[in-house]
């Protein structure tokens, strides 16, 4: 949304996990002098963020400044915990961080992006409002297109390490509810993986979500049990090869990995 008008910073790389980012020197420095944090909140940051924050001694970007800005506020999570206990894992109270894998919520978050910029530096409202309608009017068009590509294959089931990809499912009409991970966090064992590709055999589920920080061999290993195909996705522009920076190119490419997955292709 800022286009010329901001420079940006990313401190978690696309291939990181962002449950768990390498927290450097170089992090509170950036933070230091920064004008804005943008974070995706409901809990995705909780385990390495705050430190920063708190190191970095400027308050623009405490919480509750006007320079922190929460992807989350506003959002409808899905899988919210109706109990807190650790015999679940690894799981979010708030509920189920990963939101912005469905387009249209991306598209509402960029919305309070562009409105918080411009109550920081109203001189350049216009330039944001109007980037954020360039924005969103190319996220509808590809949507329908993203839609269309996916169609074939609603109700077909996706294979996922972690519950990354509900918000991504449920948009497009695939159900993510089988995981390597027996329990949010917590590593694949050999009883849970033999569970795991017991299921997708008796389901035909023939397609198996990596991404860049998660064990591909443990997902190529139930894949060639299952009969399935890995297929390489990611969350954060940059992770993959077609991604470039760019976020409607990271759905893209997610879109084209997974539909050609289910459709038994390479």
């Amino acid at each position: 949304m800022g286009g010329a008008a901001v420079e940006v910073t990313v401190l978690a790389k696309p291939t990181e996990d962002p449950h768990f980012v390498d927290a450097r020197p170089s992090h509170v420095v950036t933070l230091h002098r920064a004008d804005v944090l943008i974070e995706s909140g409901a809990g995705l940051e909780t385990g390495w963020l705050p430190p920063l924050v708190e190191g970095a001694r400027n308050v623009k970007v405490q919480p509750g400044a006007p320079g922190r800005i929460l992807g989350s506020d506003g959002i409808q999570l899905l899988d919210v915990p109706a109990t807190l206990d650790r015999s679940q894992g690894d799981v979010h109270g708030q509920g189920n961080p990963h939101f912005l894998m469905d387009p249209l919520y991306a598209r509402a978050v960029a919305g309070r992006m562009a409105e918080a910029f411009c109550a920081l530096d109203p001189g350049s409202c216009t330039a944001y409002r109007t980037n954020l309608s360039r924005f969103q009017t190319a996220l509808d068009e590809r949507m329908k297109l993203w839609t269309a590509r996916l169609a074939p294959f609603r109700g077909r089931d996706l294979v996922t390490y972690h519950n990354t990809w509900r918000y991504f499912g449920t948009r497009f009409g695939l159900v993510t509810d089988t995981f390597l991970e027996p329990k949010p966090g917590i590593p694949p064992s050999p009883p849970h993986l033999e569970h795991v590709i017991g299921k997708m055999k008796a389901a035909a589920m023939r397609v198996v979500l990596v991404e860049p920080y998660q064990s591909r061999k443990t997902a190529e290993v139930v894949a060639a049990h299952a009969g399935a195909t890995v297929v390489d996705v990611c969350q954060f522009p940059g992770g993959l090869p077609a991604s470039d920076d760019d976020y409607l190119a990271l759905i893209g490419a997610n879109v084209e990995a997974i539909a050609r997955g289910l459709a038994g292709g390479p």
